[in-house]
């Protein structure tokens, strides 16, 4: 007989059951509590003939007595030419009492349920309360989940600019979030005029230029990065954060390997202290969030193996909610 009863769970298929305010809840809950141990392993590909390179990256985290897990997603930028998707993810959940594996998670929701919920519970604490005009730069896969979450937390938001520099898939993209999330939408095509008129802007790229201009931000807008992992990548301009006050996931992920954050540190604009707080003190009081409603707030949102972690434990279980109810 085996040695342990191993779930095989498909997110993509529990992402309606489980939502974003239980998942949001259950983040809040994780930063409050915290997390022991958290890794990161990053492989790369260099790209060839001027290709995007591609990425495996590992992230291990463990709450001691509660739970451990491992998540591994690869990064292929070209492979929507193929018609195939950008990211792949598996998850192995463990008891973190006594090592037994308890779940294997697939899916791609199980990432972009996870990254839209970082953004939101940011936002919960960052976002003016009556915010009414999204901006979503970038049009992949991620962004309607960002858009889905951050109604989870701003209800009030009633319209949606898109741009993309694919114009077509920034269309298609207004064409689902009217048609599926039932909000208004709508293409721009250029990235400053979104940036100009918006409440709340969020970018999910992968680009290695500054898309957002810093000079062109409103008062009391909330900026939330999403798209740069590596320290080559940035989606907004120095000024923005030189105008806007700092927030992060983390420090030690975000320091290291972001560009938004990096960037402006190596070139003397901001500096580490200039970083107001992580999500972890946001959640617990210990920082400040908005204060006022003319300030601009910057949130730069890294991922982690610890909101995997905590996202893992929220599927885990909702899945054993739904096979325990009658």
């Amino acid at each position: 007989m085996p040695e342990f009863d191993m779930l095989t769970l498909d997110c993509d298929i529990l992402a309606k059951a489980l939502g974003f305010p239980r998942l949001i809840e259950a983040l809040r809950r994780g930063h409050v509590d915290g997390v022991d141990l958290v890794e990161r392993v990053l492989l790369t590909e260099p790209g060839r003939d001027g290709a995007a390179p591609n990425h495996l990256l590992v992230w291990p985290a463990w709450r001691f007595g509660g739970h451990a897990g491992v998540k591994m997603v690869s990064v292929f930028p070209a492979n929507p030419d193929a018609g195939k998707p950008t990211n792949t993810t598996v998850y192995v959940l463990f008891d973190g009492r006594d090592g037994r594996p308890l779940a294997t998670l697939t899916g791609a929701a199980l990432t972009t349920m996870k990254t839209a919920a970082d953004s939101a519970l940011a936002a919960d604490h960052l976002a003016r309360p009556d915010v009414r005009v999204l901006a979503v730069l970038g049009a992949g896969a991620q962004a309607p989940w960002q858009v889905a979450a951050l109604r989870a937390v701003r209800p009030a938001l009633d319209h949606v600019l898109v741009w993309n520099r694919n114009r077509e898939r920034g269309d298609a993209l207004a064409v689902h979030l009217s048609a599926d999330l039932g909000i208004s939408a709508e293409t721009v095509a250029e990235a400053g005029t979104a940036v100009a008129a918006a409440d709340i802007v969020t970018a999910v790229t992968g680009s290695t230029v500054p898309i957002i201009e810093g000079a062109r931000l409103r008062p009391g807008t909330h900026v939330d990065l999403v798209g740069g992992f590596t320290a080559a990548m940035r989606e907004a301009d120095d000024e923005t954060v030189r105008r806007g006050r700092l927030w992060v996931d983390t420090r030690r992920f975000t320091l290291a390997d972001c560009g938004d954050v990096a960037g402006p540190i190596a070139a003397g604009v901001i500096g580490p202290e200039d970083i107001v707080g992580d999500l972890f003190e946001l959640c617990r009081g210990t920082v400040p969030g908005r204060r006022d409603a003319a300030e601009i707030t910057v949130y730069k949102n890294a991922g982690g193996g610890h909101l995997d972690l905590m996202t893992a434990i929220a599927f885990y279980e909702r899945a054993r909610a739904n096979s325990a109810a009658p």
